[in-house]
């Protein structure tokens, strides 16, 4: 094995530029994904922030009594899919909406504004069939005269989310995909750049996996080493964003060092590939 990283960091040497072109030409290709990451993270978060003003809102008829108000809202807020519940009263009604709506005082004077309770849902119950479950379940509540939970708002956040979902995987799929094959044309170079001392090997007893682990590592490292790049390169952008136009978000760590596995991961599948293909040819 100490042999096989050797021979990995001797190709550096032996072809130093090739390797930096290498290396620089997979980290632009995973920097290009980490951009449109970068973009779905705040995508993501533009939407979870969306998402926390789903609301379920369903207005008391006059002279409820309060026991009767009371009493469903405990029973609403033991649904599991219930975050929290909060009943608001004519006169709070009436006051947020003076509040909120100052430039319509005038329309507030008769206090006609009804009781509600309001439900917020939890996070990974938004959907619009938990929504709609949830709205049902007020309808077996007498004296709840109308239910407002902005149905066709709901369903086009739910939309965007799993187009965006859709959009990314494939994407990454795409890059990844550009990224084997570029690490696989510089691993078939390397290949045939060795192949009289591939051929000397073979000629001494050396097994096909023996030949194979330098390049295997060779295309992991400049798969690290691009992913590397490429982090730092879209940190670069992010800094740059939230210095000049938007405050953004970051990829958490734990997400970062994924992408950086990620790249060495596509270096050393991209390596397998052109080696299994081209040692058969040397």
């Amino acid at each position: 094995m100490n042999l096989a990283v050797r021979e990995a960091f001797r190709a550096f040497n032996r072809a130093p530029m090739l390797s930096a072109l290498s290396v620089t030409t997979i980290a632009f290709s995973l920097f290009a994904f980490g951009l449109f990451g970068l973009v779905a993270v705040n995508m993501r978060a533009a939407l979870d922030q969306v998402e926390e003003r789903v609301e379920i809102r369903g207005f008391v008829a006059a002279g409820t009594a309060p026991e009767a108000t009371s009493a469903a809202v405990g029973d609403i807020a033991a649904f599991p899919e219930v975050g929290s519940v909060r009943l608001v009263t004519e006169v709070q009604a009436l006051e947020r909406a003076r509040r909120e709506l100052g430039e319509f005082q005038d329309v507030f004077e008769a206090g006609i504004l009804p009781a509600s309770i309001e439900v917020r849902l939890r996070e990974g119950y938004r959907d619009p069939e938990t929504v709609r479950t949830i709205a049902r379940r007020f309808e077996a509540y007498d004296f709840i005269d109308d239910i407002r939970y902005g149905e066709e708002w709901v369903e086009k956040l739910y939309n965007m989310r799993n187009i965006a979902t859709a959009v990314g995987i494939t994407l990454g799929l795409i890059f990844a995909g550009v990224a084997v094959i570029i690490i696989g044309s510089t691993i078939r170079m390397a290949v045939l750049a060795r192949s009289r001392e591939i051929h000397i090997m073979r000629l001494v007893g050396a097994t096909d996996g023996f030949i194979r682990a330098p390049f295997l590592i060779e295309g992991f490292l400049k798969g690290l080493l691009g992913g590397l790049l490429a982090l730092a390169l879209t940190y670069v952008t992010y800094t740059f964003v939230g210095q000049y136009l938007v405050q953004a978000t970051y990829f958490e760590p734990a997400l970062a060092v994924f992408g950086v596995l990620a790249g060495a991961l596509i270096g050393l599948l991209g390596s397998a590939v052109s080696v299994g293909r081209h040692l058969r040819r040397v």
